[in-house]
């Protein structure tokens, strides 16, 4: 596996696909530190997010994409969109499923950290959604801290109730 910087549209075609949601992380503020606890779900079930038409240009107007590779095949690619605090949005983070729990994720967000170093970046942030307690898992595990939680971004959707976490990781 290889890992560099996209500089081909057909590569950030990568599909999304289904995802288990287990649980939820269970976030509280108290006296400025954030604290978390995680509750299991009795029924397991699935979600997909809908599939993305990124267009190369607009990706590197408004940052970069970073993919893994094998077999000259695109099996991982984070998308990273610029900012105006010193913290890079990561945007997108997905793998194919066949080559899930290989650390790819981890490496893709490894290599951008120099990446973002060298162009002046402090840190990185993402937003994870409170009941993909997998994805949440993974970006604790992956040294970002809980910074925020947005309890108003599903008012109105389908999917009332939801919370979004805010994750930062500093450099």
């Amino acid at each position: 596996m290889n890992l560099k910087l996209i500089d081909n549209e057909a590569d950030l075609q990568l599909k999304n696909y289904d995802f288990d949601l287990f649980g939820r992380l269970v976030v509280t503020r108290t006296n400025d530190e954030w604290k978390y606890s995680e509750v299991l779900f009795d029924k397991v079930q699935t979600m997909k997010f809908p599939d993305e038409n990124y267009k190369l240009s607009e990706v590197n107007q408004n940052g970069f994409a970073v993919g893994a590779f094998e077999n000259g095949k695109c099996i991982g690619l984070a998308i990273f969109a610029n900012n105006w605090n010193h913290y890079i949005y990561l945007d997108d983070l997905k793998v194919n499923p066949k080559h899930r729990k290989q650390g790819i994720a981890s490496q893709l967000l490894e290599f951008a950290k120099k990446i973002l170093k060298e162009q002046g970046y402090q840190g990185m942030y993402t937003i994870g959604q409170d009941n993909n307690l997998a994805a949440c898992k993974f970006y604790l595990k992956n040294n970002f801290e809980i910074g925020g939680l947005n309890t108003r971004d599903y008012d109105f959707t389908q999917q009332l109730g939801k919370l979004d976490v805010y994750f930062y990781q500093k450099y």
